[in-house]
């Protein structure tokens, strides 16, 4: 299981949950991301391409530090003092996302940090997350226009692209290979399989309602 923890950054921005929860909506999660804290966003997938997916949904624009925790999670029922009925996560992967997120917070110009049982096997899986963060931090806001519209895998797509900005179809092409756009796509599964390396083994996904609030 991999619960990630998404924490703001600069608080002066205003409240960049709303924005950010709406990029994280199409992911498949076993608890769906939502606001943890005021300025605070957590879920727990056990899908480990969507767990890089939110990293660097996160990792957009600087303005969130990122913690994955690797490790089992146990969910069960709870009531908290409000009387609202939600699940409580408890287990080694939320103690582990704990201490990536006190990590990322720390973390100087890429703010990602993995934590599992085998901190060598997540110091691999979060260098190569770093070096895809560094590669969407980067990009710039004309880039994104053109690459927000892109489908990886699609084939003729950038005449498409063009016409809906307006922009040339050589225009479109010099801002995906500045973006590295490819690059990023073609890595993403890298950092995915050594997420994957990072879970103990016979661990097993939790199967509870999906649609309930985190308290952990």
């Amino acid at each position: 299981m991999y619960v990630v923890s998404l924490d703001q950054r600069r608080h002066e921005a205003g409240d960049l949950v709303p924005a950010l929860l709406r990029r994280l909506g199409d992911l498949g999660t076993v608890v769906p991301f939502q606001r943890a804290r005021p300025h605070a966003v957590q879920g727990i997938t056990a899908d480990p391409d969507a767990a890089v997916a939110a990293a660097l949904a996160g990792l957009r624009g600087g303005a969130w530090s990122v913690g994955i925790g690797v490790g089992p999670v146990g969910l069960e029922t709870a009531t908290d003092p409000e009387g609202r009925t939600g699940l409580r996560a408890d287990g080694p992967g939320t103690v582990q996302a704990h201490r990536a997120a006190e990590a990322a917070a720390l973390a100087g110009r890429v703010p990602v940090c993995v934590a599992a049982a085998d901190p060598a096997d997540a110091a691999r899986a979060q260098a190569v997350l770093r070096l895809l963060g560094r590669i969407v931090a980067q990009r710039t806001d004309a880039e994104w226009r053109v690459v927000d519209l892109l489908v990886p895998g699609a084939r003729g797509q950038q005449k498409v692209v063009a016409a809906e900005l307006g922009i040339t179809p050589q225009a479109v092409s010099k801002a995906v290979a500045r973006s590295l756009w490819q690059e990023e796509w073609d890595a993403r599964p890298a950092a995915a399989r050594l997420l994957q390396l990072c879970e103990p083994a016979g661990a097993q996904p939790s199967t509870r309602n999906p649609s309930e609030t985190i308290h952990s």
